[in-house]
């Protein structure tokens, strides 16, 4: 028996909250994580979109971020002054910048990434079945960050 778009967008809906409050819920963890690391979440995003090994182009940053690109730049800044980030000349053409991140950075990224994906633990309380479902269920939808 085939199932109503409406019983699926009601279940959907249903999920989306549940996942939704869930991550409200436990916002209060990640500042936590931003605190220690002295960093803010405007920080954090900007962190983690830098690829470790390949430098990203202001206007690349400025269009994953959706916003002005001073305000990339601004961002840009802020971690080049706490020696997270810097930016080199391209290969090829010395007029673009490209963002890469120090030692530092890597470093600090790997350890926010590490403490961000450490599940809550209410989440380490459920049954390894339901684990394993949820599990299952997540990794059909689509992520632009690789598994780490």
């Amino acid at each position: 028996m085939p199932v109503s778009s409406k019983a699926k967008e009601a279940a959907a809906a249903t999920a989306w909250r549940r996942i939704f409050d869930y991550i409200v819920a436990t916002a209060a963890e990640r500042v936590a994580v931003l605190d220690r690391l002295g960093i803010t979440p405007a920080e954090s995003r900007a962190l983690t979109s830098l690829d470790p090994d390949a430098g990203r182009s202001m206007r690349a940053l400025a269009d994953e971020w959706r916003c002005d690109p001073s305000n990339a730049t601004w961002l840009v800044d802020r971690l080049e002054r706490q020696g997270l980030a810097r930016r080199v000349a391209r290969e090829g053409d010395r007029r673009v910048k490209a963002v890469v991140l120090t030692a530092k950075g890597r470093r600090m990224r790997g350890e926010l990434l590490e403490s961000l994906y450490t599940p809550p633990g209410d989440l380490l309380a459920l049954a390894l079945g339901d684990l394993e479902a949820l599990s299952a269920a997540a990794s059909k939808l689509p992520s632009r960050r690789a598994p780490a």
